[in-house]
């Protein structure tokens, strides 16, 4: 009979969300019914005792540092600078200039660590320039939809912590095996737009005017600033010099002195960007300590054990397990954001993923590879959101440009599942 209430909390909690209750007080109304009704646990103690666990820990001190960084960036001068320095070497590329939006998105999301962030700051600079150069507007908004999801896979990446906390593995190995997978995706994004430049010749403006490669040198000094800042983040990492927490706190320093350099940095700016990442990780906290005691009141009522014994009785092979696990986390994230389906799900899938084979470190890019599938499904696509604040257009026809990309994703989810050493060989190798 237990498992019949779990499932009614299940459906009560869907409920919740539905009617516009903040996600984290949705998780933990619904978790305190559950243990109030069916288990004999003191819930208030549980309550208080898992909030305080779930966000004290040290690990997660990243997550507020790499959100303030990427604040920072995104009111500097950082971002434009990028594209004048990235332009003159990708006008001969079929395509052309569309190319930015994937290489610039790749090149800000190793210093933002956030989907949104990336999309937004990126968008700000290339779709009035690609406008103006006379680039569609479908494929123009498609790439960037597509491409700003990078922002969750190329390493620092916040769901990466999310997820390194809920399942205990390693962050540092999380970033190291996102790098792989995520040039990869960036490839294949830039593998379309030369794709649908040749079909389309007539719709890709001209180029500019031919520049030597003495100039295309002086214009690549604008890019000095971004690639030094990934080095200081990146490489305190990997070379072990700094663990991800101390790496976040010399991205916030590092970029602090970049945009006071630049003179981009004034007080108003300072104090908007520390608000804004306060209140984005006052919201993610209130999820991660709701879906901690969620996970914790399902736990006692027995519902993951359920669950995994539910699937397990299915003798699903580990192929069928993905694409299921595929389609349960695109429709999961039509409805919720990404740091919500991992702190929601992780604790009750991790025996089934565990028993199936799966390395917990492939799991986890597997998991960001499929939540930024959902960054650009409606209705809730936050990627969509912020390109629709950017253009004014439809979320139905920003998510149909951003379909090929949609695609080219799942692309890049078998590849990582048929050879999972594009995901493995770095974490193993460094």
């Amino acid at each position: 009979m237990d498992i019949v209430f779990a499932v009614g909390l299940i459906v009560l909690l869907f409920a919740a969300l539905g009617s516009g209750l903040w996600i984290g007080l949705s998780l933990l109304a619904v978790a305190l019914l559950g243990m109030e009704l069916l288990t004999a646990r003191p819930a208030g103690d549980s309550m208080a005792l898992t909030i305080w666990g779930s966000t004290s820990s040290w690990t997660l001190t990243a997550l507020p540092l790499f959100l303030w960084m990427g604040e920072i960036l995104f009111r500097s001068k950082l971002s434009s600078s990028m594209f004048k320095g990235l332009a003159p070497w990708l006008d001969r590329l079929p395509g052309r200039l569309l190319h930015i939006n994937v290489v610039g998105c790749t090149i800000f999301a190793a210093i933002s660590g956030s989907s949104a962030a990336t999309c937004a700051t990126i968008g700000k600079i290339t779709l009035p320039e690609l406008k103006k150069r006379g680039y569609p507007d479908d494929i123009s908004v498609g790439t960037l939809a597509g491409a700003g999801t990078l922002g969750l896979l190329i390493p620092p990446s916040i769901i990466m912590i999310v997820y390194g906390v809920a399942a205990n593995v390693s962050i540092a190995k999380l970033f190291l095996a996102g790098v792989i997978p995520g040039l990869m995706l960036a490839a294949l994004f830039m593998g379309y737009i030369i794709v649908w430049a040749l079909f389309n010749k007539d719709k890709v403006p001209a180029a500019d005017t031919r520049m030597s490669f003495g100039q295309k040198i002086y214009a690549s000094r604008h890019l000095i600033p971004v690639v030094s800042l990934i080095v200081v983040v990146l490489g305190g990492i990997y070379s072990g010099i700094a663990t991800a927490t101390e790496a976040a706190a010399l991205g916030v320093a590092g970029s602090l002195v970049l945009a006071a350099i630049e003179r981009s940095l004034t007080w108003d700016k300072f104090r908007e960007g520390l608000v804004a990442a306060c209140r984005i990780y006052c919201m993610i906290g209130l999820i991660l300590a709701g879906a901690a005691f969620l996970t914790l009141s399902m736990g006692f009522i027995g519902l993951p054990r359920h669950l995994a014994e539910f699937i397990g009785a299915l003798n699903l092979s580990p192929f069928m397990l993905m694409l299921g696990l595929i389609g349960f986390f695109i429709v999961l994230g039509c409805f919720l954001d990404g740091i919500s389906v991992v702190v929601l799900t992780i604790a009750v899938l991790l025996p089934t993923v565990e028993a199936a084979g799966f390395d917990l470190i492939w799991f986890g890019i597997f998991i960001v590879l499929v939540v930024e599938m959902a960054q650009i499904t409606p209705p809730v696509g936050f990627n969509l959101f912020v390109i629709q604040g950017l253009t004014r257009r439809e979320v139905t026809w920003i998510a149909r440009t951003a379909l090929p990309l949609f695609m080219l994703m799942i692309v890049a989810v078998l590849i990582t599942y048929f050879f999972p050493d594009v995901v493995l060989w770095l974490p193993r190798h460094m």
